[in-house]
């Protein structure tokens, strides 16, 4: 039987979404951009999942150009897949806020070996979106964006997190990162019947940029629900 690790390293590596979208958005593959992206994801999962337990799911967006976009790890920039999981990346340094909040949580909950050993972390849809902005720069967008890109993914998003079960996730219970996030996956859950309870929790960004005074009480909520 495969490990978790070789479960997930399999997914990440033939990753690909080939279908339209509308017009301005588009998807990166850390993958197909960036050789040692391969190289570090692998590292971060032999590392933390080189088992076959079961693991409860944590649901994020879709990955940012600075975190998972870089490192293929879900919210996980340059500088801390280095310093709190031991893993340089020399070909990229990004730093993504997002990723503060998860590994101070992580590191109260009790460290990553710790965490990675009961949680696994993803995405409905796992490559990172970007839309044209009226610069011609490219930005973030999440999946739920824009009513016609959400239903342009939303099966492909379905077929994703059955993967993402069959890996060995625990169902019963399920953490939603974002609240908006929580709304467009009841959707999918109502349809495809994935999950059990779902328990919502907000974004790392929302509670880096609008909350950080109240942070150790967002901490403290987290670690709460994951213990239960």
């Amino acid at each position: 039987m495969n490990t978790f690790a070789e479960r997930v390293i399999n997914f990440n590596t033939h990753l690909v979404y080939e279908k339209s979208l509308p017009n301005g958005f588009a998807v990166l593959n850390p993958y197909v951009d960036n050789p040692e992206t391969m190289q570090v994801m692998r590292a971060f999962y032999e590392k933390f999942y080189n088992d076959n337990q079961e693991r409860k799911f944590i649901i994020g967006i879709n990955p940012s150009r600075h975190g998972a976009g870089v490192t293929g790890v879900p919210f996980t920039d340059t500088k801390r897949l280095e310093s709190e999981c031991g893993i340089p990346m020399h070909s990229a340094h990004t730093h993504e806020v997002s990723s503060v909040f998860v590994y101070d949580m992580i590191k109260q909950y009790g460290g990553v070996e710790r965490f990675y050993k009961q949680f696994y972390i993803n995405s409905p849809f796992p490559l990172a979106i970007v839309q044209k902005a009226k610069d011609g720069k490219w930005l973030n967008a999440n999946y739920y964006d824009d009513t016609a890109l959400f239903l342009a993914v939303k099966d492909y998003m379905i077929e994703t997190l059955k993967k993402h079960i069959a890996m060995g996730i625990d169902t019963q219970k399920v953490f939603v990162l974002g609240k908006k996030n929580a709304t467009f996956l009841y959707k999918l859950n109502k349809e495809a019947s994935l999950f059990g309870e779902m328990v919502v929790l907000e974004h790392p960004r929302y509670i880096e940029q609008y909350k950080s005074k109240e942070k150790q009480l967002y901490i403290d909520k987290f670690i709460n629900e994951f213990s239960e």
